[in-house]
């Protein structure tokens, strides 16, 4: 597989968060009962007439300069014409020759510090089709499906790439990237498992060296990173063992079956020409001035990279801890709230990253989804840092915050949990852990170091967490160094 390397360009659909469809003022919800989000414009019955959502060409223009895309003062829709049942006027209103944003880029970075900058074609805008509800495991097995409309006329924004993607580790670093810039400028939720953001990969591999491109074949239904990954691989592997068998590949589109870990083959890979595109001739071309893209750019927030860089330089956060807690717009902006009280970055990513992260997780829930505030969090590192709390305390108080959104404060008065730090009753505790423990003692004088992390853990059970740490090890170590 060394004699060969992939070619791979992807085309990523964004479904965007507009309230009506792209047409209509049919709902853009999630859900529903099928085909209640209808009506006669988005499923194209006779004698109906578009009217296009402004606010889909104002997400279109936020997109293009978030990509660093040039954004065509000039565009036009047109017509795609084909056949299938997820389409009920057979043909998709879509851009094709002069789309909203053309010519972008974006910079991602693998796991070994390797940047790379992968080109961005196009982004142009155009309707959803509607979905087949398959009565078996796959549309390859079912032997029926039903069509569900709701989902004609939602807005999507189609991004595609340019073949500059040479794995699928790329693959996923470019898809994981441009969704975090989604989301931060706030035009799609990016939902995967809800298809708000839909991955379509083309693939084709080509002797090392040679500049001629292979035949490509596109890959659809993947709904996630990892079924990302494994599809491309895949789709590698099986285009070099054909092309060593002596065999040809051929231009089609493969569907991925995720339980099975292969791709199969669906249809003959359809070029631009047999879609016969013509101008739409119900809508008329969008021009977009000079001062509209100023507009929205003014309106532009801080995108994930010049936020790391930010957190890296200013902050010092380490580059590790800068990608995790830049991951989420919702993270990245509580953490700035938190950082806006405590003059402390560290000891603020500890916690976000640390305990706060796992009770979120086993609640399943985002940080906004919790009635947890900024200045909550900056109490909690305030009292840890001040001694109220010790670092074990917090882990007790820190769930408690996120089930039922109660200050630190509160939770630590009510539970009892204040830290003791008085030296005198810490004293009296250790005598009773030294009396009770004369093996650890005699560890410890005989040169066995750790035996004195027993005895603090022994203190910190007696006092139910409670005692200060630091006291703790000062008055172990006077006592079994007298």
């Amino acid at each position: 597989m060394t004699q060969y390397e992939a070619v791979i360009g992807l085309e990523v659909h964004v479904e965007l968060k507009t309230k009506t469809k792209i047409f209509c003022s049919c709902s853009t919800e999630f859900g529903g009962a099928p085909n209640t989000h209808v009506c006669p414009v988005c499923l194209g019955l006779p004698g109906v007439l578009p009217v296009l959502n402004k606010q889909v060409v104002v997400f279109g223009i936020r997109t293009g300069l978030a990509v660093d895309a040039q954004i065509n003062t000039y565009n036009k829709f047109d017509r795609k014409n084909y056949y299938y049942p997820d389409l009920s006027k057979n043909f998709q209103t879509s851009q094709f020759d002069q789309p909203i944003c053309e010519h972008g880029s974006l910079l991602i970075e693998l796991e070994d510090g390797t940047e790379k900058v992968i080109g961005i074609t196009r982004a142009h805008m155009e309707e959803d089709a509607g979905k087949l509800v398959h009565n078996g495991n796959t549309i390859m097995t079912s032997s029926g499906s039903l069509v569900d409309y709701n989902r004609v006329g939602v807005p999507l924004l189609e991004i595609v790439s340019e073949p500059d993607i040479r794995s699928s580790e790329e693959a996923r670093a470019y898809v994981e990237e441009l969704r975090k810039i989604i989301r931060y400028i706030d035009v799609s939720d990016c939902k995967m498992e809800e298809g708000s953001l839909r991955v379509d990969a083309n693939v084709s591999v080509r002797p090392v060296g040679r500049e001629k491109f292979g035949t490509r074949t596109e890959t659809k239904n993947m709904n996630s990173f990892k079924a990302l990954q494994r599809a491309i691989d895949y789709e590698i592997a099986r285009q070099i063992e054909v092309i060593e068998a002596g065999g040809v590949i051929v231009q089609e589109t493969r569907t991925w079956d995720d339980s099975k870990g292969i791709t199969i083959s669906m249809r003959s890979k359809e070029e631009a020409h047999d879609y016969r595109y013509f101008p739409e001739p119900d809508l008329a071309p969008i021009v977009i001035s000079d001062e509209w893209i100023e507009e929205v750019r003014s309106t532009m927030p801080e995108l994930p990279a010049e936020r790391r860089t930010r957190l890296i330089q200013v902050d010092g956060l380490s580059a590790y801890d800068a990608m995790v807690i830049t991951d989420t717009l919702e993270m990245a902006d509580f953490y700035d709230g938190v950082r806006a009280k405590v003059n402390d970055p560290k000891a603020i990513t500890n916690v976000l990253m640390g305990d706060f992260s796992k009770a979120l997780n086993e609640k399943y829930l985002r940080v906004d989804e919790t009635d947890v505030s900024a200045a909550d969090m900056a109490e909690l590192i305030t009292m840890m840092q001040d001694g109220t709390i010790s670092g074990k305390i917090a882990k007790q108080v820190i769930p408690e915050m996120v089930a039922t959104g109660k200050a630190p404060r509160q939770i630590v008065e009510e539970k009892g949990l204040v830290q003791v730090s008085d030296e005198g009753a810490i004293e009296t505790v250790v005598d009773e852990v030294l009396a009770a423990n004369p093996q650890s003692v005699e560890d410890y004088k005989g040169g066995k170091g750790k035996a004195i992390g027993f005895l603090v853990g022994q203190v910190m059970k007696a006092t139910k967490g409670k005692a200060n740490p630091g006291i703790v090890n000062k008055v172990l170590k006077q006592k079994l160094d007298a």
